[in-house]
């Protein structure tokens, strides 16, 4: 039983890159798909935890720009594969007052995928419990640029100052992340939030997705408990 104590520090807001659903299947001979329908369950159970640890905010790294490298069949099964857990997860949702954003370039998916998605949120939209952030065909570096052009957009000849930046962002109105998990041993922020995380603290796992489930997630919210956030600033004697 692990005390509360442990756990006197609970993030307000606890992102994750989710790494290893290939190398999972891989390592059981089976076909990538598999460990991206493994991955699906280690979802449900963090968000399960979140929602009990009272975690405001919980996003997940679902696929990058990048992803869209991969071969044309595991990406088109990937999207079929969300589209099925959202219909299939919706009820359970919102019994749980979980609201649903989805944030990334949006205008690449297929209208399937963009439907689901808009239905999704409008039916959990006065969840008040945990807010769930799912990133989606999203890059770091595409935000902060959308972000830049829709400012100069706005306000042409005004000169930009970093607070004006946060409301044209995809995340605008979602806090920046308190954790950043990242799963199967890669130590590294692939594109990912990169104006969110300026002072996210990190934390690196050796497990691969499929098998990060809630002693995975506690683990991680242990050593956050651990550390000392200072926010560029020296921490003063009488502390």
């Amino acid at each position: 039983m692990h005390s509360m104590e442990e756990l006197s520090k609970i993030p307000q807001h606890v992102s994750i890159i989710m790494d290893g659903n290939g190398r999972w299947a891989k390592s059981r001979g089976l076909e990538r798909l598999e460990g991206h329908k493994e991955g699906v369950e280690s979802v449900r159970a963090c968000l399960e935890f979140a929602v009990e640890m009272r975690i405001k905010y919980l996003s997940l790294f679902a696929f990058s720009t990048e992803n869209w490298g991969r071969p044309k069949e595991e990406v088109q099964g990937l999207w079929a594969l969300m589209v099925k857990a959202i219909e299939r997860e919706t009820k359970n949702l919102v019994k749980n007052r979980v609201r649903v954003l989805v944030l990334g370039n949006l205008e690449q998916l297929s209208p399937d995928l963009r439907m689901a998605i808009e239905g999704l949120r409008e039916v959990t939209a006065s969840g008040q419990g945990t807010t769930l952030v799912v990133m989606l065909n999203y890059s770091g570096k595409w935000d902060i640029v959308q972000a830049a052009n829709r400012f100069a957009e706005k306000n042409p000849g005004k000169k930009m100052v970093p607070e004006d930046f946060d409301s044209f962002l995809v995340t605008a109105g979602v806090p920046d992340p308190d954790l950043l998990i990242r799963t199967s041993g890669e130590e590294r922020i692939s594109n990912y939030m990169l104006w969110q995380t300026a002072y996210t603290e990190f934390y690196f796992t050796d497990t691969l997705w499929p098998d990060f489930r809630k002693k995975e997630f506690r683990l991680a919210l242990e050593a956050y408990a651990k550390r000392d956030r200072r926010y560029g600033k020296v921490k003063s004697n009488n502390e």
